[in-house]
């Protein structure tokens, strides 16, 4: 059983986590470097926040929305 979890190990150390490793060997000095891949995650944010609002903007004006209440058949 020793092996299997030695075996999980490896696989974080040695594959999965490479990624981070090499970000965190670049030792960068400057806040904006340190800082790009945030703001990369933001404006992928703001883009998909953006995207959903238009589209719930088109579904309100084309009155395609379902509002009836279904009935209850309990």
């Amino acid at each position: 059983m020793t092996e299997f979890f030695e075996g999980i190990s490896w696989l974080f150390e040695n594959v999965l986590l490479v990624p981070l490793d090499w970000l965190r060997s670049l030792e960068l000095d400057s806040w904006w470097g340190a800082n790009a891949i945030n703001f990369v995650f933001i404006i992928i944010g703001m883009i998909a926040f953006a995207y959903w609002c238009k589209q719930l903007k088109i579904f309100q004006d084309a009155d395609d929305e379902n509002t009836r209440s279904k009935p209850y058949l309990g």
